[in-house]
């Protein structure tokens, strides 16, 4: 079963759409990500930057999926506010070699949390601290506490250390936030 099997059924979706929207920085690898979680006859060979959004259904075997891919460049950000009612889910991609950035994640994570479509909402936020492989990287502890992820009491919350390229990071998730973070029921 895989990861997005894994949360329909702890999200209690069954026969209904969920909807997930994927959020981060340009260049933070969210659309190879998303890539990586489709299954295998769905996945892209070319990934592109994301100009302004785009919209991925795919199937998995018991539950349709609508990953709302969010830009990441400055001039789309403001879009991502009106993305954030009627999501069953959030991942959230941190370039972790990308330290000169990372106080604009938080900002972004700070607007996000306390948007009022947000605010009093107990959705899941799934964190990837991505790019693990470059030399630059600092580790999923470091973003977690540069991001201040420790401060987020209200919505159930995880981050794993990936390399979306390679597909690394991606599969843990399956055996640490599905299982041991309690997801809200729809």
């Amino acid at each position: 079963m895989g990861l997005l099997d894994r949360l329909s059924d702890l999200l209690g979706l069954k026969n209904k759409e969920v909807h997930v929207l994927c959020l981060g920085l340009d260049n933070s690898g969210k659309t190879t990500i998303i890539n990586k979680l489709k299954p295998s006859n769905a996945q892209s060979q070319d990934i592109v930057p994301t100009i302004g959004f785009s919209i991925e259904k795919f199937q998995s075997s018991s539950l349709p999926f609508t990953v709302f891919d969010m830009s990441g460049q400055g001039r789309y950000r403001n879009l991502w506010e009106h993305y954030y009612k009627d999501r069953q889910a959030i991942i959230s991609v941190i370039d972790s070699s990308d330290r000169l950035r990372m106080v604009v994640a938080k900002e972004e994570l700070d607007t996000l949390l306390n948007h009022p479509d947000s605010k009093h909402h107990r959705i899941p936020i799934l964190f990837f601290a991505n790019k693990m492989d470059l030399r630059d990287a600092v580790t999923s502890v470091k973003v977690s506490q540069l991001l201040c992820l420790e401060n987020i009491k209200d919505k159930p919350w995880h981050i794993c250390a990936s390399d979306a390229i390679k597909g690394e990071g991606l599969q843990e998730v399956q055996n640490e936030i599905l299982i041991n973070v309690e997801l809200p029921q729809i």
